[in-house]
């Protein structure tokens, strides 16, 4: 039976669940909600981000570009960008190198769902 990984919030109003990893590359779903945010960041994977359903504006070194449903955009390493929702939108983001911040809480929030489901 496939293990479903679990959804995690990463601000208030987006949510992110891992979709597939491997040895150099990372991909996941995000889902968010009209009008989230997330506040401007970094990181050294480059990114690629592929907007499946909605509208989104990402602002890239304070350049908003608005991405709807088949659009995609790449991000450089270090790059600052933030997120402004504009209605609900479902992302695929695909992450190299991984994202192994993010495959740590995978197994830390699958750790915490075993024991509750142990205490219950």
């Amino acid at each position: 039976m496939k293990q479903e990984n679990p959804w995690i919030q990463i601000c208030p109003g987006i949510k992110r669940r891992t979709h597939a990893h491997g040895r150099t590359m990372y991909q996941m779903i995000a889902q968010l909600d009209a009008g989230s945010l997330m506040p401007e960041h970094q990181h050294s994977q480059e990114q690629i981000v592929h907007i499946l359903s909605g509208r989104m504006r990402l602002i890239v070194e304070g350049t908003s570009h608005e991405l709807t449903t088949g659009d995609s955009f790449y991000l450089a390493s270090n790059v600052p960008h933030g997120v402004e929702t504009v209605e609900d939108t479902r992302v695929l983001d695909t992450f190299s190198p991984p994202r192994d911040d993010y495959l740590a809480a995978d197994e830390k929030e699958r750790g915490s769902e075993k024991v509750k489901k142990l205490n219950s």
